[in-house]
């Protein structure tokens, strides 16, 4: 691209970035009303009641709620560096600054010989459709550290360790993304900063794991792919609730904890088939970890009990990572998520109460819904596989000696 079309490209993709963006701050400050019910509540009531309870040295033991690894009270308590702004306000400014540093990010990871600009217009383009959720969670700050440290993988392994370990201890699903890399000291640097991190959490403030039982104990929530069972079989005669659970709104009822265990096994599944790949595979690109974070992500949300709409910004994230490699081949799985995040915004929040009744209307959006990343995993875990694991025709075979040679040896 020549240098003047390339500042012209920077220049709208920058100025998309700020307009969006704009809208989105506007919607969490409630300047602009967003269709649904409200997302901010969860930063203005549950945020801040944890925060109330973290700023004394303890973890909320108490509260079911709090279903998050020791790290995410960082977090929970970073509005704290912002003393001036209410407590709501500061943690919209510090997720949009996180959205920043991840287009940041992106752009850094784009320059060079074999890269390409896609991976911030992924991201400039997904964050926004999917509505102002995504300022009133955290999972935007996990996901500029995951971005971090798959873009380090190819050049800084220790740092690409570090920061996987730390996003981890935020919430989990970062573990991930250590899964194609092959360097020795990543994977040492990851568990010196996972137990340096998890033990001086756990020597500081108590309760620091509680989280674990309080995780263990959720049900089918009413997004998931299990959860459509439940929102058909209520036109059925099937007797179980829709109600408000562990922090999240679930069906309880009979078979729930059938499909539960079932989504258990998938995700196991799912570890068992990135555990072969892992095996099998040969050949290793620059992008191949970057592609193996993706298509973990993936399979590990559509098999989850729960699906979030702010999950869809990890898979936002990590479709970007892989799209700044202009030979990675995840375009198509990276463009079916980019379409599931308009269809997530109208099941949640604009349309939510259709969800919740498991109307015409709230089952479509959720069969399209789950039914693009289910697309989009089967169609990311072919890709990789394909792209790593050589078939047997593509095995190179160094005959061996022939019988005459082998006896004259032997003898």
């Amino acid at each position: 691209m020549e240098p003047t079309a390339a500042r012209g490209s920077l220049a709208g993709l920058l100025g998309i970035w700020g307009v969006t963006r704009a809208a989105l701050l506007l919607c969490v400050l409630k300047v602009l009303v967003f269709p649904g019910p409200d997302v901010t509540s969860d930063v203005s009531v549950i945020y801040r009641g944890w925060y109330d309870v973290l700023v004394t040295g303890t973890f909320p033991q108490d509260d079911v709620t709090w279903q998050y690894p020791p790290a995410a009270a960082l977090a929970v308590l970073s509005p704290a560096v912002l003393p001036f702004l209410e407590y709501a306000t500061a943690f919209f400014v510090l997720a949009l600054a996180a959205d920043a540093v991840t287009l940041a990010l992106l752009l850094r990871g784009a320059r060079g010989a074999g890269r390409s600009r896609r991976g911030a217009w992924m991201w400039v383009a997904g964050v926004p459709l999917l509505g102002p959720t995504v300022y009133a969670r955290y999972d935007v700050m996990v996901t500029a550290v995951a971005v971090a440290g798959l873009l380090a993988a190819v050049r800084h392994p220790r740092l690409a360790g570090a920061l996987t370990a730390f996003g981890a201890l935020l919430k989990v699903w970062p573990a991930l993304l250590l899964l194609a890399v092959r360097r020795r000291s990543a994977w040492v640097s990851a568990a010196v900063t996972g137990v340096a991190v998890a033990g001086l959490f756990a020597v500081l403030m108590p309760g620091a794991f509680a989280f674990l039982g309080f995780q263990r104990d959720r049900g089918t929530e009413v997004e998931s792919l299990g959860s459509l069972v439940f929102h058909v079989a209520r036109h059925h005669g099937w007797e179980g609730k829709v109600l408000l659970n562990y922090g999240s709104v679930e069906f309880l009822g009979p078979y729930v904890s059938w499909v539960s265990t079932g989504a258990l096994f998938l995700t196991g599944a799912a570890l068992a088939w990135l555990m072969l790949w892992r095996l099998m595979a040969t050949r290793f690109a620059p992008h191949t970890a970057a592609d193996a974070a993706f298509t973990a992500v993936l399979l590990f949300t559509v098999t989850s009990r729960v699906i979030s709409p702010q999950y869809l910004v990890w898979l936002v994230g990590t479709a970007a990572v892989c799209l700044c490699f202009r030979e990675s081949r995840m375009g198509r799985p990276a463009a079916l998520v980019l379409v599931a995040c308009p269809v997530t915004t109208l099941e949640f929040p604009v349309w939510f109460g259709h969800v919740v009744a498991s109307d015409a209307l709230g089952v479509t959006l959720l069969a399209v819904r789950n039914g693009l990343l289910v697309t989009a995993s089967l169609l990311a875990a072919r890709t990789l596989w394909c792209t790593t694991v050589p078939t047997r025709r593509q095995i190179p075979t160094t005959p061996g000696p022939s019988w005459a040679e082998r006896t004259t040896v032997s003898s």
